[in-house]
């Protein structure tokens, strides 16, 4: 039957194209988020897309100086992606995508969000503790909520690998 197979192929297609989109911050329940991303990925087929937002360099008295600060912060975000990038390939068997955006970093992932349809999932980590899940999700859950154009998997920051395992 060519329809069926043309069906299979397209949702091998669409399990491929699936991106896990995975906000870089300097959060510790950033590496469950990951992990979990990765995982989905490796076991359900897709990739995973990593964003790092850095602060813009604001006003600063000589222009070369700013533009040196944010060149530092650019490369910072650079290493730090590229270290991330290897262990991601290590557990997916394929690279990231990797994204650096200057801004807000709620406003530049719903612009990301907007622009880019290949992301199919955001995939945040909530802190743990009594402090509430974090700005960015609580952002994202609340007065923007209607903004986020993904569905979006919150994953407790509590997790550890054998249940993230477990999970996916």
């Amino acid at each position: 039957m060519p329809g069926s197979e043309e069906a299979a192929a397209a949702a091998t297609a669409a399990k491929r194209d699936r991106i896990f989109l995975v906000v870089v911050d300097d959060s510790p329940e950033r590496a469950v988020a990951l992990r979990y991303a990765c995982l989905r990925a490796r076991k359900g087929g897709g990739r995973v897309a990593l964003l790092r937002v850095i602060e813009p360099a604001g006003l600063v008295e000589w222009a070369g100086v700013g533009a040196m600060m944010q060149e530092e912060r650019r490369q910072e975000a650079e290493k730090l992606l590229g270290g991330l990038a290897a262990e991601v390939n290590e557990i997916t068997g394929g690279f990231p995508i990797l994204i650096i955006r200057e801004g807000e970093p709620r406003d530049e992932l719903l612009a990301l969000l907007e622009e880019d349809p290949r992301i199919s999932i955001l995939v945040l980590a909530m802190a743990p503790g009594s402090g509430g899940p974090g700005p960015l999700i609580t952002a994202l859950t609340g007065r923007y909520a209607s903004r986020l154009t993904v569905p979006m998997t919150l994953v407790p920051g509590t997790l550890d690998e054998k249940e993230l395992d477990r999970i996916t």
